[in-house]
């Protein structure tokens, strides 16, 4: 890509968009359903589990405005990037107060950063999107969104670099094991309104992006490793949760989450390491979760 092209594409930086949801029940019974958690409907006023809110504000983009990976075509709000492949390559989240069933809410997105990378694999393209979702009761959820547009593999090529996570930490006081196969990649995609193929579309992943299978979402996997750290301090509030992709995890593959406290969260304030594996030891992503202080 020419730098005017790349100028170009930085122009989008400062763009916003406002949103409006409510918080409805369904979503939270489906999600339930999904991850076969008890529970079922939901009540008024009770908060949403972490990264729940990833299932409202969805993009009802018209048939006719599809690309040929599923996603809305680009250059409405998210820049023109003439690059095949996008990716969620993963995020910050500051818990400021909870999001509750039955809230009316707000989502205020703004582009924060176009940024071209080298890597491995040829050029990257980094947007990061600030979205602030707000209540009556002010701001309860600020997180930044890293978006990943690559270049396809070349001929011949595999289309993941799969490396080996030998240096993902060994030792884990939390872990539970999931297995996630094509229907809770389907139900995720109804749920999240997620027409990206990779995540549906055997013949379309294997054979026109290269992937060897389904590919888990990144923001499912991000959902499970705060399942863990939720349900290992039952009753405390998640402050902040960092988290990056490494590489894929595939429909089919047992997936491994784990969690090791850093100090004693527990306390007043504790922190701990997340990261998710595959069965064979290659991390598929990892981050860090903070508790708020304890009331």
């Amino acid at each position: 890509m020419s730098e005017i092209d790349l100028e170009t594409f930085r122009s989008w930086t400062g763009r916003r968009r406002e949103e409006h949801d409510h918080i409805g029940a369904w979503p939270v019974r489906a999600m339930r359903a999904t991850l076969d958690e008890p529970g079922g409907e939901p009540a008024a006023g009770e908060p949403l589990p972490p990264a729940w809110h990833w299932l409202y504000f969805l993009e009802a983009t018209a048939a006719s405005a599809i690309a040929h990976d599923g996603h809305a075509r680009r250059g409405d709000f998210l820049p023109p990037v003439p690059l095949p492949r996008r990716m969620w390559a993963g995020g910050r989240i500051e818990w400021r107060a909870s999001l509750r069933v039955g809230d009316a809410a707000t989502r205020t997105s703004e582009i924060v950063a176009v940024e071209p990378k080298r890597g491995r694999t040829g050029t990257l393209v980094f947007v990061t999107v600030r979205h602030t979702l707000s209540t009556a009761r002010g701001a309860c959820i600020v997180e930044e969104h890293d978006i990943v547009y690559r270049e396809a593999p070349a001929p011949g090529a595999p289309a993941v670099a799969v490396a080996v996570g030998a240096d993902a930490p060994q030792a884990a006081a939390w872990h539970r094991h999931w297995l996630p196969d094509a229907v809770m990649l389907f139900r995720y995609s109804a749920l999240t309104f997620n027409g990206h193929r990779i995540h549906y579309d055997q013949p379309y992943v294997t054979g026109e992006e290269g992937y060897p299978g389904l590919v888990v979402h990144g923001p499912l996997q991000a959902t499970l490793l705060l399942h863990l750290a939720a349900g290992a301090l039952p009753g405390r509030r998640l402050a902040r949760f960092e988290y990056r992709a490494l590489s894929p995890a595939f429909a089919g593959e047992p997936l491994e989450v784990h969690g090791q406290p850093e100090g004693d969260p527990a306390g007043a304030v504790g922190e701990a390491r997340l990261w998710a594996t595959t069965t064979h030891g290659r991390r598929t992503m990892a981050g860090t979760v903070a508790w708020a202080a304890a009331d």
